[in-house]
């Protein structure tokens, strides 16, 4: 073995790290984008009717925890979530937001088809995204008893984490 053979070997381990911390980068610029201007502080005003025919308001639920989830029937992200979004919405108190997904009715006809049960208020317009600054679905809002936004994922998340985060803020 001479004494030039470590070389190539760190050279490879460089530019992996080098190619690591490009990778890594990039998905915190990701991150960042999809996350620049969503609403921070005390959440925005949340009310308007449900699908079931149910009024709801965000301040009525002062006092715990809520989760808000922005999601939409044509987002392959969401997709995968709408099952935990629908488990967590058994035991915790949960709005979700139908971003540009439809009418009334389509909205209603792709949960029954799915075998959904969470509530959701449509946002047909993206008015209600909008005032959150939601430009990217799926995005989730934990809502603290206070009525502050806590935490605020855009992009996947698991149950667990949602879950995690809502035991946080409460």
């Amino acid at each position: 073995m001479d004494g030039d053979s470590g070389i190539p070997s760190r050279r490879k381990w460089m530019r992996r790290l080098l190619e690591l911390s490009l990778v890594l980068g990039l998905l915190v610029a990701v991150r960042a984008w999809q996350q620049w201007g969503v609403a921070t502080g005390p959440a925005p005003a949340l009310e308007g009717v449900l699908l079931d025919g149910r009024a709801v308001s965000l301040t009525e639920f002062r006092g715990r925890p809520v989760l808000v989830h922005f999601w939409a029937i044509w987002c392959p992200v969401c997709v995968l979530e709408e099952k935990s979004i629908d488990a967590i919405a058994g035991d915790h108190t949960v709005i979700t937001v139908a971003m540009q997904s439809g009418s009334d009715a389509e909205v209603s006809r792709y949960l029954a088809d799915k075998g959904l049960d969470f509530p959701v208020l449509n946002d047909p317009r993206g008015a209600h995204a909008a005032r959150w600054g939601v430009r990217a679905v799926p995005a989730s809002f934990i809502i603290d008893p206070a009525g502050r936004i806590r935490f605020t994922e855009v992009g996947f998340t698991t149950a667990i984490g949602l879950r995690v985060r809502l035991w946080l803020a409460g």
